[in-house]
């Protein structure tokens, strides 16, 4: 039985991480009705532009600019391109495709985490994950449902392609994170793929209308504040305690379909999307399984 504080962080993680995943869903959401008249470079833009005026606000107020200097820049700018593409993709796929379709591919992106932990952070992954794992990105496949000449949609290959770069830039912040504090990560990422996808937008760059001003300060809004229960949430209490509550998103996503644009998913969008979070959520039992035996172990008395 966990003590009565650790408890209490585990719930007040949980109750952030559950607050983060609704907040995100509402940007999404914002994202998908902007995306009607902007490019995903221009779009990607605004979102940035748009977080970065609000996580500054309790930066001045705090006069906290010496935990903002960036330690390993290298990895910062790897960061910031994989976070462009991921973005830029992740806005075309959800223009064209239901909320719900976007976010089931795009929950693969822990899967893709715990390959990608073992080349680039060198950590071991047991058999039994490795076969979750190709079970998971099975479930991936039903979805992207290749047409009669085995092609699959641009939109749907968008929506795991900005899921592959999220993992990679999830593996990334495992490195950052020990040089660098949670405000300097999220805030010059903001700022680096706000100005990649800036320029990148630049030639077909259209003007913002007053009546979009409002969508953008929900976007920056809800993403400051997500970005920020996200991290609070991970700080307060382990992954796979936390981890599990990600894919409620996928309850957000299908009420905010059925709500503001009448559309339930396919069964074959249902069938995949289970597959990929049961095993998701495999790995991440997995790897409570693991740690709790190994607490175990260290707290037992040698024999």
């Amino acid at each position: 039985m966990l003590p009565h504080g650790k408890a209490t962080e585990n719930l007040r993680g949980i109750a952030a991480m559950s607050s983060a995943v609704f907040m995100f869903a509402i940007m999404d959401s914002s994202m998908k009705r902007l995306s009607q008249n902007y490019g995903p470079f221009e779009l990607s833009c605004l979102r940035c532009a748009s977080s970065v005026a609000f996580l500054a606000l309790p930066i001045v107020w705090a006069g906290s600019w010496q935990s903002l200097r960036p330690a390993n820049p290298l990895l910062h700018l790897v960061r910031a391109l994989l976070g462009i593409i991921m973005l830029s993709s992740f806005v075309y796929a959800v223009h064209r495709l239901s909320m719900a379709e976007t976010y089931s591919l795009f929950l693969c992106a822990p899967l893709l985490m715990t390959a990608l932990s073992v080349p680039l952070l060198g950590e071991r992954v047991p058999l039994r994950r490795w076969l979750t794992i190709g079970v998971g990105l099975c479930g991936v496949l039903i979805m992207l449902r290749p047409k009669s000449n085995g092609l699959v949609s641009i939109a749907a290959a968008a929506a795991a392609a900005a899921a592959c770069c999220y993992a990679l830039s999830a593996v990334t912040v495992r490195t950052l994170g020990r040089t660098n504090s949670s405000a300097a990560m999220v805030l010059w990422f903001l700022l680096l793929v706000g100005i990649g996808a800036g320029v990148l937008a630049a030639p077909e760059w259209r003007r913002v209308p007053s009546g979009d001003w409002v969508w953008l300060g929900v976007v920056g809004i809800t993403g400051a504040l997500g970005q920020y229960w996200v991290t609070d949430a991970f700080r307060r209490a382990p992954p796979s305690v936390v981890a599990p509550f990600e894919y409620s998103s996928i309850l957000w996503a299908l009420g905010i379909d059925w709500i503001f644009w009448s559309v339930l998913p396919s069964s074959v969008v249902v069938t995949g999307a289970s597959i990929v979070i049961a095993c998701g959520l495999f790995i991440i039992w997995d790897e409570r399984r693991l740690a709790t035996l190994a607490e175990t172990a260290a707290a037992s008395p040698p024999p």
